[in-house]
């Protein structure tokens, strides 16, 4: 077994004692509703994190549209619960599904731009369902969908969230990764290999999707209510904070975002209007003082397999991306 599988298998083993410790605390009524919540609001927020890191920083694009999946994920889920009482991982699975093919719609005629260009429409995305959710009766409009069952435990919770990092990291390590890494670093040479530019762009944004949609649903069977306004530009504003703080192109350094962003939201709950002045502040300091993130493109993989896969791929490396 070479280092990078030990590595793998390290970290699998590491999360399995992480949620083995969190469900014997759970159990034994150790940690409260408060502590529960927070632990299932960190899972939420790992996998649009890690998600929207995909996007933004492996293959380099400008999305700011994330809660535009994550709502379509979480309404599907719930009205599947609600009106059609299916089984509920099927229904977040059925609502990732939605999302993926809402990204294969958005990222076909968007993907072809670039840089603010691509940020204006991605945007533009997440307003428009937030604007059809808002005066769709049949999803509740304004007021949005109530009595949602809270079926999501800290098991599938947990789950859920290591599939999601699992799967997007091996992705991240194969020859489509490397290729959406060559497509961040220069577009017109990685054009000139041969890398199918729009294509894998498109993959990214729909598995970035898939993900955010899970995430959605399982945000809405845990907190009982969904409204248009809890998808709002704030909403992948604070998705982009996380991915931001962690360090772009690095999987870990979104884990590390999103469980900060989760904390930091936690303990500002009683102050909800000085959220956003502390995420600005933040981001701020971090632009001054460690530009590139926490753990800038520190992630699970070595430099050596970087190196390797450069050899194998003729060239193109990011041996630092996670």
């Amino acid at each position: 077994m070479n280092k990078l599988n030990k590595k793998f298998w390290l970290s699998i083993v590491l999360a399995l004692v992480l949620y083995g410790v969190v469900q014997i605390l759970l159990t034994t009524g150790a940690l409260n509703d408060v502590y529960k919540s927070m632990f299932l609001l960190i899972c939420v927020n790992v996998m649009l994190a890690v998600s929207l890191n995909l996007i933004n920083g492996i293959t380099g694009q400008f999305s700011i549209g994330h809660a535009g999946f994550m709502s379509v994920g979480a309404y599907v889920s719930a009205i599947l619960t609600l009106d059609y009482d299916v089984p509920f991982v099927l229904t977040i699975i059925i609502g990732g599904l939605v999302a993926a093919v809402c990204g294969v719609l958005i990222g076909m005629p968007t993907l072809r731009l670039n840089g603010d260009y691509l940020a204006i429409a991605t945007l533009g995305f997440g307003e428009i369902i937030r604007i059809i959710m808002l005066n769709t009766e049949y999803v509740g409009g304004a007021s949005g969908l109530s009595g949602i069952p809270a079926k999501s435990t800290w098991t599938i919770m947990f789950f859920f969230t290591l599939i999601t990092v699992v799967v997007i990291n091996n992705f991240i390590r194969s020859t489509h990764g490397r290729a959406c890494i060559a497509i961040r670093e220069n577009e017109i040479a990685a054009e000139a290999m041969g890398i199918n530019t729009t294509l894998y762009k498109i993959i990214a944004f729909t598995l970035g999707a898939l993900f955010a949609g899970m995430a959605g649903g399982l945000s809405a069977h845990t907190f009982y209510v969904i409204t248009p306004g809890s998808f709002n530009f704030l909403k992948s504003f604070e998705i982009l904070v996380m991915v931001v703080l962690g360090g772009l192109g690095s999987t870990a350094g979104s884990i590390v975002g999103a469980v900060f962003v989760t904390l930091l939201y936690t303990y500002l709950r009683d102050f909800p209007e000085w959220r956003m002045i502390i995420y600005s502040i933040v981001l701020i300091l971090m632009m001054i003082f460690r530009p590139g993130g926490l753990l800038g493109r520190t992630g699970f993989s070595l430099k050596k397999f970087g190196k390797k896969e450069a050899k194998a791929n003729g060239g193109i490396s990011d041996s630092s991306a996670s």
